[in-house]
């Protein structure tokens, strides 16, 4: 049984008189083979004319393509011996992504002689049969070297005459399903969102013993397809995996590759690859998983074809979309095509590829749904859609109903990796002269304060944030700095302490300090003017806080309590640093994700574990050194579920949400960074007392550091504060924001002290064991240190800049170094 691609280019390969001519009459119909004897009648009227060779071949090469091209199964009727011979075909095949099949027919020299004496049109001697039958046995160990994809060697008559041609689909055609399909976009190991949207799609999870999903049914009997890009980025490529490989496995769904999947193979395969792009991560989390689930992830990407071509042919995925000639095709070129799209050679403002544009220009009448380039939402171009919505960017995971041609979403829980190029397009450069090429590349950044290398990939980061989700930049004049903590304390049972803070800002220079109440709420700047133009409330990194729905009428109240001040300050607008509570506002998400389920799983096991320890204990055995350590973790477990829900209040709306103001940064033309802090808390009172319903107050205390007693007591203010559910408190220079040590050098904005059981929630329930706390101990701070001072003096520049009425360009390309700073690799607990 010889099998054979429906579509690609057959080669007979044989001496003369092997009976090719005979075989390709017998098994294809006439106008599916291309005889070169032919061809030389047709451009020399004489099928012998050996001189009219390369001619014929030009037009058999010729009408070969053209069949190629139009889908058509193609046999060459020639013998085919010499390597260049074949090398012509070989390239017409490649040229039209078919793949190239060898059929030999080796046949003894002396039939095939005695075959040729028969022909009257024959005239060569032996000799010419002689050197034939030795470049055959010269090809036979070249074919597979040359490109040929399937070799048949067919070995004597007997074997010619029985065999039988069996025609087989192409792995990516797949016409005779007709569906109906649930395609599904990027997925980029976000295994919570995928299991969501399947839900939303009608799906039914089959889970394992462990209670992880391994396939899904859907009751209409549906198809799920992915698209590709399974892993890398998000936080459980591996389950990802197990849940898509079960459902192909199970006949549930079909996958293509994405560019990701291929790396992870070439990688798993001891290739060397660049770890990028997510790929350290998912190695990561592959490496707490058994060795035979790696071998079988390995074994399920290196089977993954290509592209699917479906219902009809009315359907095609690919993982970087396809343009129509490559529809069913088979070659390599259609395979990277498929993974990575095509490019133009050049590279954008981000380092990264401009990709060719296949889609603005596609004219096929299948519907081509691909992934690959994230975008803000998918939308159908020319017949063609993108479901990749940057769902571990934080954007959503969407599904297409095919062929009901309906979208279904599902949001991301979270950015769980900041992408390199922002999914919206940058806007067009104001008016003002703010231009991109101000804040790409590397950058050098004198500003007053220091100097600073921004790099390039930071850049990058910072301007994906900024063109993604920042509220307008000419609007975002100011970010606030991360803060360091404290050095580790060495009072027993403290990981942080007042005692070391307030060493810290001795050593700096530092005699005087306010210690002011650390809210436990999301950090807020807040810009209100007299006539509401331009006002705007953002995050940390420059988002929009709560969105217009709510944002709007914060900053309506916060205006009519800032008026009396906007007219004593002689401005029409102030900048406001502040905090949002409760935490739970902002944050509810994140803290039923990493801290709720951490909480609710101890409080429902430990106890279940200690009543049973108990029934064992009852029985006679001796295990109470097991209890009493399970008891201790479930007092930490109590104590950290205590922790976070200090945080956790009901809100409706803006109803129960407070602001906490601390520091009024700016006005028109003026900076506010050298006022004392006491000034910045006293305007913050007044706030309170216009609106004691919307602003909270923040308590504090002055301390002289060079008064032990004031120190005990602000030691003592900070335990009753901590003790009572306080996140702890940030011990500033009292001298203000732009404070600097004896030599005239910019010290910290402040740096925070936490409580004790607070850090629970940071470095988790058993973090205050003495074991565990000696570890922390050793935690370095230097680096958090050294970029919180430098976003510090960053963002004073920027604040002076704008007092001075610089050029916006100037003040903005240090707020997007803020920005660009936030990329560091910093550990998170700090």
């Amino acid at each position: 049984m010889i099998d054979i691609p429906e579509l690609s280019l057959v080669v007979l390969v044989g001496i003369s008189g092997s009976g090719k001519s005979t075989f390709a009459r017998t098994h294809f119909a006439p106008t599916q083979v291309l005889s070169s004897d032919f061809f030389r009648g047709l451009v020399a009227d004489d099928e012998n004319d050996q001189s009219a060779s390369a001619d014929a071949f030009d037009v058999l090469h010729h009408v070969a393509a053209k069949r190629l091209a139009a889908g058509r199964l193609t046999v060459v009727d020639a013998t085919n011996l010499q390597s260049h011979a074949r090398a012509g075909l070989i390239k017409v095949a490649r040229e039209h992504d078919v793949l190239p099949v060898a059929v030999v027919l080796d046949v003894p020299e002396s039939l095939a002689w005695e075959r040729t004496q028969a022909r009257p049109d024959r005239s060569f001697d032996r000799r010419v049969l002689t050197r034939m039958h030795r470049d055959l046995r010269r090809s036979l160990g070249q074919l597979a070297r040359e490109g040929f994809r399937k070799i048949h060697v067919l070995r004597g008559p007997d074997e010619i005459a029985a065999a039988e041609i069996r025609y087989q689909k192409l792995f990516n055609d797949r016409r005779d399903e007709h569906g109906p399909f649930d395609i599904v976009g990027d997925v980029h190991g976000c295994r919570a969102e995928l299991e969501t949207l399947l839900g939303k799609l009608g799906w039914e999870l089959v889970r394992d013993a462990y209670g992880r999903p391994v396939d899904a049914v859907h009751p209409a009997g549906r198809t799920a397809v992915f698209v590709g890009d399974l892993v890398d980025r998000g936080p459980d490529s591996p389950g990802v995996l197990r849940l898509v490989m079960g459902m192909v496995a199970a006949g549930h769904a079909i996958c293509v590759p994405g560019n990701h999947e291929q790396k992870l193979a070439r990688k798993l395969n001891g290739r060397n690859v660049q770890l990028t792009h997510g790929l350290p991560e998912t190695l990561e989390q592959l490496s707490a998983e058994p060795a035979e689930f790696v071998r079988e992830v390995q074994a399920f990407i290196e089977g993954l074809v290509s592209h699917y071509v479906l219902d009809g042919g009315k359907l095609v995925v690919a993982h970087a979309g396809l343009k129509e000639a490559y529809h069913g095709r088979a070659s390599g070129r259609v395979r990277s095509f498929a993974l990575y799209g095509e490019t133009t050679g050049e590279t954008d403002e981000y380092g990264l590829p401009v990709r060719y544009p296949w889609a603005q220009e596609y004219r096929g009448s299948a519907a081509v749904v691909y992934g690959h380039v994230p975008t803000p939402r998918a939308e159908w171009l020319n017949n063609t859609i993108c479901l990749d919505t940057g769902c571990v960017f934080g954007g959503a995971l969407t599904a297409l109903r095919w062929p009901e041609r309906e979208l279904v979403d599902t949001p991301a829980a979270k950015e769980y990796y900041a992408p390199v190029r922002p999914l919206l397009p940058v806007a067009a450069a104001p008016e003002r002269g703010l231009d991109i090429a101000d804040v790409t590349g590397r950058k050098h950044l004198d500003y007053g304060y220091g100097r600073i290398t921004v790099p390039a990939e930071n850049a990058a980061a910072a301007l994906e944030v900024m063109g993604r989700f920042s509220v307008d930049p000419a609007t975002l004049v100011w970010l606030p700095p991360t803060m360091a903590p404290c050095s580790s304390s060495t009072v027993d049972g403290y990981l942080e302490h007042p005692s070391s803070a307030f060493a810290d800002l001795r050593a700096a220079g530092v005699d005087r300090v306010v210690c002011e109440e650390k809210h436990m709420g999301s950090r807020a700047v807040v810009r209100v003017s007299a006539a509401g133009a331009g006002d705007a409330i953002w995050t940390r990194t420059g988002r929009p806080f709560f969105g217009p729905e709510l944002d709007e009428p914060l900053l309506a109240r916060v205006r009519a309590a800032v008026k009396p001040i906007l007219a004593e300050l002689d401005t029409d607008w102030l900048l406001l640093d502040a905090e949002v509570l409760p935490w739970s506002a902002k944050a509810g998400g994140l803290i039923r994700e990493h801290y709720a389920g951490v909480g609710a799983a101890g409080r429902a096991a430990l106890p279940a574990a200690l009543r049973l320890l108990d029934q064992v204990a009852a029985r006679g055995l001796d295990v109470a050194a097991l209890r009493d350590r399970i008891e201790l973790r479930s007092s930490e477990i109590d104590g950290y579920s205590a922790a976070y829900r200090a945080y956790v209040k009901p809100t409706d709306g803006l109803a129960g949400v407070t602001l906490a103001p601390f520091a009024v940064l700016a006005g028109a033309g003026v900076s506010f960074a050298g006022k004392d802090h006491g000034w910045h808390l006293a305007m913050a009172d007044r706030l309170v007392a216009a609106d004691p319903e919307l602003f909270t107050p923040t308590r504090r205390m002055v301390v002289d550091l060079a008064d032990p007693a004031a120190e005990a007591e602000a030691t003592e203010w900070w335990l009753t504060l901590t003790g009572a559910g306080g996140e702890g408190m940030v011990v500033k220079p009292y001298a203000g924001l732009a404070a600097v040590d004896g030599r005239g050098r910019l010290v910290q904005s402040g740096v925070k002290c936490r409580g004790r059981e607070y850090l629970r929630i940071i470095y988790g329930p058993e973090y205050t064991r003495p074991e565990q706390l000696e570890r922390l101990r050793q935690r370095n701070l230097g680096r958090k240190r050294s970029l919180a001072l430098r976003e510090h003096g960053l963002g004073l520049a920027a604040l002076d800049r704008l007092a001075e009425g610089a050029p916006f360009w100037r003040v903005h390309e240090l707020v997007f170094a803020i920005l660009a700073a936030e990329s560091e690799p910093v550990d998170p607990r700090l």
